[in-house]
């Protein structure tokens, strides 16, 4: 499930500038695809800014997502892995970007649970900090 969700939908750079802007670059596959909306995408923004890094699963590893009644059409998963980190709220660096989209609140749950099995395992969770591409990342990921 994940090697699905995540090919043709990963990202590798450098520097950006902001958390909101590796959040908005992030999600322009599932933008691009029609999988959410632009409000989906602000949404999730919103989601830190009201309610703080919650988003932050492990160290250096976030998961930006909304509710999809705020323009999630289907379900998706994009990563996105920056080289320098990205400094959120409260000085949480952030290195890696899953983001994930739905379209009603059970309908993301699977793809959770695989997500979760990954990072759960301390050598995949400590090579996703040195992919360098696609390629690379879909070599980690277990069907």
């Amino acid at each position: 499930m994940l090697k699905e969700q995540l090919t043709g939908n990963t990202m590798f750079i450098e520097t950006i500038d902001s958390w909101q802007e590796a959040i908005r670059l992030s999600a322009e596959p599932l933008v691009n695809n029609g999988t959410v909306e632009d409000t989906y995408v602000e949404a999730m923004i919103q989601n830190v800014l009201e309610n703080g890094n919650y988003i932050i699963l492990l160290p250096q590893i976030a998961m930006p997502h909304a509710r999809p009644e705020y323009g999630g059409k289907g379900v998706g998963l994009t990563f996105l892995r920056v080289k320098e980190p990205v400094m959120f709220p409260h000085g949480e660096p952030v290195k890696i970007f899953f983001t994930l989209s739905s379209d009603s609140p059970e309908g993301h749950l699977d793809l959770i649970a695989s997500l979760g099995e990954l990072l759960s395992d301390e050598e995949l969770y400590q090579k996703l900090f040195d992919v360098e591409t696609e390629e690379e990342l879909l070599d980690l990921v277990k069907e």
